[in-house]
């Protein structure tokens, strides 16, 4: 097994573990029960990410680990500024705080990948369907968008993780690659498909 695949194995342990940490309001959600599909979710995302950001964040899981914190329950708490603000300030001062500086990267990297996403739906309407709506303002409290998810996620990393995350975008930019489709690529390769092609084709079939 090479050194990424190591990687991402070791990455995705820890956070299911941290995940089953995770306390919902109405109780332990589904997707909690459902190791497989955390598995091909997270591991089409990290397969687009090179080894020094993977090895960073890893290095944030395990850190996070020896400190008693959970970095998937800070994840969701950092969404609920969008989804439910009202209880998000309950407890806001608890999480990480983050500056101006920092904050003003992780939008530039938002912004840029808001852009992927909506080129993605474009180009196959049938899978970005599938997934979550892309913008903040389509929030509501059981339905969080990509834009807050990423939000929520980004900004979990520590500042060397989110460096080299941010110049992982601007390398993909610069070589005309879209990071969404990679992403979802790699989500159709694992969920048994050929192509993204072959995916919009099945379920424009109507096929799961």
């Amino acid at each position: 097994m090479e050194e990424k695949e190591m990687e991402i194995e070791a990455i995705i342990r820890l956070e299911w573990k941290q995940f089953q940490g995770v306390h919902n309001e109405g109780g332990r959600a589904s997707c909690q029960d459902d190791p497989k599909t955390f598995e091909i979710m997270r591991k089409s995302q990290f397969l687009t990410w090179d080894l020094e950001a993977l090895e960073s964040y890893h290095e944030d899981l395990k850190k996070a680990e020896e400190q008693k914190w959970n970095l998937m329950t800070e994840k969701y708490a950092r969404m609920m500024e969008s989804t439910v603000p009202e209880q998000f300030a309950g407890f806001a001062k608890t999480l990480p705080a983050r500056g101006k500086e920092r904050i003003k990267l992780q939008e530039a990297i938002i912004s840029q990948e808001m852009k992927w996403a909506e080129e993605f739906l474009e180009r196959y309407p049938k899978i970005g369907a599938r997934g979550r709506k892309i913008r903040t303002q389509e929030d509501t409290p059981w339905d969080t968008s990509m834009e807050t998810y990423l939000r929520g996620e980004l900004g979990t990393y520590s500042d060397r993780t989110l460096d080299l995350y941010y110049k992982m975008i601007c390398r993909l930019k610069k070589e005309g690659k879209n990071l969404t489709e990679l992403n979802l690529f790699y989500m159709a390769k694992l969920s048994g498909y050929q192509s993204l092609e072959q995916a919009e084709a099945a379920l424009t079939e109507g096929m799961p």
